[in-house]
């Protein structure tokens, strides 16, 4: 999957976990579409570098927080999970 940013530059690559898609599959249908659209608008959206042992961000949506990693044009979907457990994990 891949998505574009404004103004006709690179395109970046999304990659997503076993667990992301499964969380994104078992989402209900507003859910999902919230997610695509959040995870599509990366380089624009609420974002935050991870604190402590974490590396990488996280992109806060609603109360969910998708945890993922950028390189170059490359953006990796480590996890999505309920903000509660998000910050425990790390």
């Amino acid at each position: 999957m891949c998505s574009k940013k404004k103004g006709g530059e690179k395109k970046l690559q999304i990659e997503y976990s076993k667990k992301s898609v499964k969380y994104i599959n078992s989402a209900d249908k507003p859910t999902k579409k919230r997610l695509k659209e959040a995870i599509e608008k990366i380089p624009f959206g609420d974002i935050k570098k991870l604190q402590g042992a974490g590396e990488g961000y996280r992109l806060r949506v609603g109360d969910l927080r998708v945890l993922f990693t950028m390189e170059d044009d490359k953006i990796y979907i480590d996890n999505i999970i309920p903000r509660g457990q998000a910050y425990k994990r790390l």
